[in-house]
């Protein structure tokens, strides 16, 4: 089941790898029609005023500004999960400066060879894109500073083993800021159970407690969720999976989906 859940993750990111941004705004996979009508850019934030952005590596597949609330000083060394097209790594990038370092980790080779595309235009010699699985990082013990991610993690199958690959890969006293999606109360199982919907970034969530006790058990102290927001699927989306009165009673139900921004931090003595 994990291997199907990230076969069909690798598939969907590849596809949109391909596209421009206004491409997945209209529609999640464009003219190759493999989504279903799940739209990839329901949960995310606007960068236009952030330093750093640049257009050309956002996708629209986030659900939050990570760097918003993550504390990175000039020299750091960020690592970002699931780095895309670079978006992320490039505003990081603009906070470590020229003595920093950014690395970008990401499981999609057509992603990994936008994100370099883009940081060549940009002539960035110190952001990098490495290919690689999150629940099991090419990065040696200790090398963070500070770790983000952006609607990421809620695609990983094994929670547990991500948040443990992120608690080695930080410096003691290292810090992680991850926006990701998150649910209270229960999705209809036919939701949970639509493989589309693992890269529609709503199915691979679990619930808000089970994230904090996950993250908690890994060992990260002063957890603080700095931001939370309600998401609103559209309707239409919903009905490829329910019928009306299904959809009726997941409303009343006051089961919901929520973008989170949790920050966290790596004992100093870990």
């Amino acid at each position: 089941m994990e291997k199907n859940i990230k076969e069909v993750v690798k598939e969907k990111y590849g596809l949109i790898a391909l596209q421009s941004k206004s491409q997945n705004e209209s529609s999640c996979c464009g003219s190759t029609g493999y989504c279903s009508g799940v739209d990839y850019t329901i949960f995310s934030e606007k960068y236009d005023q952030v330093k750093g952005y640049n257009p050309d590596a956002d996708l629209g597949l986030g659900c939050g500004i990570p760097t918003e609330f993550a504390r990175i000083r000039q020299g750091d060394t960020v690592i970002d999960l699931g780095s895309g097209a670079g978006n992320d790594c490039f505003v990081a990038r603009a906070l470590v400066g020229e003595t920093g370092q950014v690395i970008g980790i990401d499981m999609t080779q057509p992603m990994i060879d936008k994100a370099r595309k883009n940081a060549e235009k940009l002539n960035f010699n110190n952001v990098r894109f490495l290919l690689g699985d999150i629940e099991e990082m090419p990065i040696p013990e200790n090398t963070a500073d500070v770790v983000i991610s952006n609607c990421v993690l809620n695609l990983v199958p094994d929670k547990q083993k991500a948040f443990g690959e992120i608690f080695r890969v930080l410096k003691p006293g290292g810090h992680l800021s991850v926006s990701d999606v998150v649910l209270k109360g229960e999705l209809p199982k036919k939701i949970q159970e639509a493989a589309e919907m693992y890269a529609g970034c709503v199915s691979g969530a679990i619930q808000l407690n089970q994230y904090l006790e996950i993250t908690e058990h890994t060992g990260f102290v002063n957890l603080k969720i700095h931001k939370e927001k309600a998401v609103t699927v559209p309707d239409e989306i919903l009905l490829n999976y329910l019928n009306e009165v299904e959809l009726e009673l997941f409303k009343k139900s006051g089961a919901g989906i929520f973008s989170i921004t949790a920050y966290a931090e790596k004992p100093d003595q870990a």
